[in-house]
């Protein structure tokens, strides 16, 4: 059941990756390509594995059982899915700002 969760995660994972990889290219350097490589692979990590598998593992919110009995379950692989969007989107967005302070253009004194 954890591989339908990544299925639903991995196509917003990938558009917004490639939009982080664009928006994030001003400095073309090879720290600079280095740190989106590391950013990714960790908003990775934590949005896919951290995240999504470990609000896999454990049980629903109590006050979800009558919820889950009303749409079928759906949430047991909704909800987790969420957290690891949240998660991967949050990593992608402190690693954007983490970029930009680090490598912006200072104008010559």
């Amino acid at each position: 059941m954890h591989y339908l969760a990544l299925l639903l995660l991995a196509p917003t994972s990938a558009v917004l990756a490639w939009l982080y990889w664009r928006v994030a290219g001003g400095v073309r350097s090879a720290r600079g390509r280095l740190f989106d490589a590391l950013v990714l692979l960790l908003a990775v990590a934590i949005g896919a594995g951290w995240a999504m598998h470990g609000f896999m593992s454990i049980p629903a919110h109590p006050h979800m059982s009558a919820l889950g009995r009303v749409t079928g379950g759906i949430w047991k692989q909704v909800l987790p899915v969420l957290y690891g969007y949240g998660a991967y989107c949050a990593t992608l967005t402190c690693g954007l700002l983490t970029r930009w302070m680090l490598f912006r253009r200072r104008p010559p004194r």
